[in-house]
């Protein structure tokens, strides 16, 4: 990020010390942050290397987006090689370490496991072009860039050491500060990397909301640190990529001179034998904050999630089409993973205003993410073809499962030309009926299809049996009422449209809390420029039926909130336990919604900033009938209880993780029954002892740095909830949510498949989840996730040839030689131990 406070920094870049009151020495990492896409002037590459010659004791730890050496290369050819030559020493002697080889330095807590991993797998493979030979020994990040479960990640590239401070950047969060001098950080698989934290002394910076005390070893934070027993006290900087001081300490003090290091260079020497306690790092121990619920960040988050879902699945349909189709698979997906990564830069996220008009982050994110899209389309279209026979035309419909779990959902597919909702029928693989719904030129029905493979159904001539399907009723005053086979669901046109009723007839469970002021599914925030708090629960809403068969219900509620129309589509379907709803906001101006500030007498470096607190923005929110309730929630490969009293906070000094990356999950307290809430973007959450659980949908107001986030045009979010029995994993709510982001695709053709159905990987009910598969031609590498699973043994059941069969890390290297079991049916078996929580890359030579 290009640091606003660039010349305050740079005026006191000179301040520091080098010896405490009791002559011991202290440390510090200085070095560059940034890259071509934030902030690289075409100038730094010579100007870098012109500081380390005329400073022969500077030493620089570098965090530059890897694309940046490709200009370089280019525009100062001279100065490239000398910075090249410079980085052909990677000894623990080395003058520059690279310290993060992340492709666009993502906050990584905001994005899919996945995405972490193809972040550092394509960032080191594009540095291992620009400098042969390169090392990556740590990890470390001059903005919040963690993830609780980086340990296992970092470990399986070959890192062996990280860092949990970013002392001059905290404007998005910082960690919790914990220990000493080091701490080995476990992560949720029990991986563990030996790592300095932010020290249980380094506390924030007063009169500030962007430091810590650790920014330039100051005497007080030296001292600090020393009394508390850190033999070596370090403190940290990596400058903006641009700044022109050089060393970023007193240049004219030799004992200042003594303190630069890498980060290798302190583990393996300064600090070598120290001991180091065990800090199992949560997910709330990352205390991270951005403008959630702000438009331009939301859509923002929605573009990345789309597309996050839309690569991933391509590569497994691209996979299945390579597995069962005669031709081998020569999709590249580089260049749809590229405007991806670059679509997860924290810049996007931080400063998504900053730019040109017309070519701002946002507008980056949205031209990248269509691109990825784009491409992932026509990856499928061509994968679809491959296994479709004569073309995407036809009577028979192929249902393409991309889950580690058989599971059943709702599809859509057109009519073939000629039939109509009178005459036709779709049929299983066995000949039977199924119950079909038909919309226009479409038709839904519910496909049934294994795990990770395929299914087939047939349109046949015939009149459609009249079978029960979701009934609509309609009561007095334009109320509604929807039954499934599962639920009953009563929406209150007196009431804005609330869910006055959601019984589960499974559970004989009655989930609303009546008692509760909020209403179930109601809008409620506050307008401060438009009389204060408002409810859509004070609106009177016009309800409709859209659609209504043996399939599925859908109810058009329209209601408005501060003088804005609101829409919400409320939907079941027979035998699935999603409740689908689509939420929209017809926003005609910019309205005001949150905690309201006086702009003349707010300073941007207060504590207290009206974004924070979630509790005065618009809120979508659902007070559950759970009794004590709890928090479970999702984050990049883990699930955590959550030890947060309560989500709420407003101060800079008092940040909380309360995000929702793809779902929290409110348990009652004896485990008996939950509801867990899937969102379509990473965002934050409400819930407290008092209040119930909630959605951030829309904050209006000042952002960071006093800035305007500002809405512009309508808002749409999709959510669900999924009443279940049991505590999370029994329900299998990471496998519901995986199918949520990954629905079944069908196709239709002449002839489909030759085989009518067949799963090509089978995890059975170890609890896992299939993270990706990915079909070179000549390699399979399958990435599995111990989601819903217990530590131990896995059995995995390989239903195509292969030739060899081998765990792998993340670097490529053997992790274990596997011996595939033969079973009589022709299917392959191998089993291999996974920790809770961890994750497995099998590499099949086919």
């Amino acid at each position: 990020m290009k640091n606003i406070i660039k010349l305050l920094c740079l005026a006191v870049s000179f301040i520091g010390v080098t010896l405490n009151a009791r002559g011991q020495q202290a440390y510090f990492i200085d070095g560059y942050h940034g890259g071509i896409w934030g902030h690289y002037p075409d100038w730094n590459t010579r100007f870098m290397v012109d500081m380390l010659k005329k400073y022969p004791y500077w030493k620089i730890n570098l965090e530059i987006e890897p694309e940046t050496w490709d200009r370089a290369a280019k525009i100062d050819p001279q100065a490239f090689a000398e910075f090249k030559a410079l980085m052909a020493n990677q000894s623990v002697n080395q003058r520059i370490e690279y310290v993060n080889p992340a492709y666009a330095q993502s906050y990584m807590y905001n994005i899919d496991g996945e995405s972490i991993i193809r972040q550092l797998g394509y960032g080191i493979k594009k540095l291992q072009a620009a400098f042969p030979g390169i090392q990556f020994n740590t990890y470390s990040s001059e903005e919040p860039c963690f993830t609780n479960a980086l340990p296992g990640i970092l470990r399986s590239y070959g890192f062996k050491y990280a860092s949990l401070k970013n002392p001059n950047t905290c404007f998005g969060g910082y960690t919790t500060a914990f220990g000493g001098e080091l701490v080995n950080w476990i992560g949720p698989d029990g991986s563990s990397i030996l790592t300095v934290p932010r020290y249980a002394i380094e506390r924030l910076e007063p009169k500030s909301t962007w430091q810590t005390i650790g920014w330039n070893n100051n005497a007080d934070y030296v001292d600090a640190a020393l009394k508390y027993g850190i033999k070596h006290p370090l403190g940290m900087t990596l400058q903006d990529a641009g700044w022109k001081g050089g060393p970023f300490l007193d240049k004219n003090n030799p004992a200042t001179q003594k303190q630069y290091t890498t980060w290798r260079n302190y583990f393996e020497r300064i600090a070598k034998g120290e001991k180091a306690t065990d800090w199992r790092v949560s997910q709330e121990d990352i205390l991270v904050s951005l403008v959630w619920g702000s438009q331009v960040t939301q859509q923002i988050a929605q573009r990345v999630r789309a597309a996050e879902n839309k690569i991933l699945q391509a590569e497994k349909l691209s996979a299945i089409a390579g597995l069962i189709g005669s031709k081998k698979q020569t999709a590249n997906f580089d260049d749809a993973w590229r405007t991806l990564m670059l679509a997860q830069h924290h810049d996007c996220w931080i400063v998504p205003y900053n730019g040109d008009k017309g070519d701002t982050w946002a507008d980056k994110v949205k031209g990248w993410t269509a691109n990825t899209i784009r491409q992932s389309d026509s990856i499928n279209k061509e994968s679809l073809k491959k296994m479709s026979g004569s073309g995407l035309t036809g009577k028979v419909i192929t249902v393409f499962n991309t889950c580690a779990r058989a599971r059943q959902q709702i599809v859509s597919v057109a009519v073939p030309a000629g039939l109509n909702a009178d005459s036709v029928i779709i049929n299983d693989d066995q000949g039977r009926e199924v119950a079909t719904q038909f919309n226009g030129d479409s038709v839904l029905f519910i496909a049934h299809a294994p795990a990770f493979g395929y299914s087939t159904y047939r349109f046949v001539k015939g009149k459609p049996k009249t079978v029960a399907g979701v009934k609509v009723l309609s009561l007095p005053g334009g109320s509604y009422t929807l039954e499934s086979d599962i639920y009953v669901i009563t929406i209150d046109a007196k009431k804005g449209g609330n869910i006055t009723r959601l019984y589960d007839k499974r559970y004989k469970r009655d989930l609303v809390d009546a008692r509760n002021a909020n209403g179930f599914n109601a809008l409620r925030g506050n307008f401060y420029e438009d009389g204060g708090f408002k409810t859509t629960s004070n609106s009177e809403a016009k309800i409709s039926v859209i659609e209504q068969g043996a399939v599925r219900a859908t109810l058009l509620i329209k209601t408005n909130i501060a003088g804005t129309e609101v829409s919400q589509r409320v939907s079941i379907t027979m035998g699935y336990p999603l409740i689908d709803m689509h939420l929209g906001i017809n926003w005609q101006k910019d309205v005001k919604v949150g905690e309201y500030v006086n702009k003349a007498n707010y300073k941007w470096t207060d504590y207290k900033k009206p974004f924070y607190n979630d509790s005065n923005k618009l809120l979508a929110v659902f007070p559950l009938a759970l009794k004590d309730q709890k928090i479970y929630k999702n984050a990049p490969f883990e699930v955590e209880k959550s030890k947060l009293n309560n989500t709420f906070f407003n101060s800079w000094d008092s940040i909380k993780n309360n995000i929702i990356l793809n779902w929290v999950d409110v348990m009652a307290a004896d485990g008996s029954y939950g509801v867990a809430l899937f969102t379509d973007h990473t965002t934050s959450y409400t819930h407290g002892n008092n209040f119930p659980l909630g959605l951030v949908v829309q904050y209006s107001g000042m952002g960071l740095w006093g800035r305007d986030y500002f809405t512009n045009g309508p808002t749409g979010i999709h959510y669900a909830l999924l009443p279940h029995a049991g505590n999370w994993k029994k329900a299998g709510v990471w496998s519901a949510s995986a199918g949520w982001n990954e629905p079944l695709l069908a196709s239709v053709s002449n002839t489909g498949p030759l085989q009518a159905s067949k799963t090509l990987i089978d995890a059975g009910n170890n609890g896992l989840t299939i993270s990706s598969v990915v079909d070179d031609g000549k390699e399979l590498l399958i990435r599995f996730f111990n989601a819903e699973g217990t530590s131990g043994r896995k059995i995995i059941n390989l239903n195509f040839a292969f030739k060899k069969a081998r765990l792998v890390e993340l670097n490529g290297n053997i992790k274990q030689e596997l011996k595939p079991k033969q079973l009589k049916n022709g299917t392959s078996q191998v089993e291999f131990m996974m920790p809770e929580f961890s994750f497995r890359t099998l590499r099949l030579l086919r």
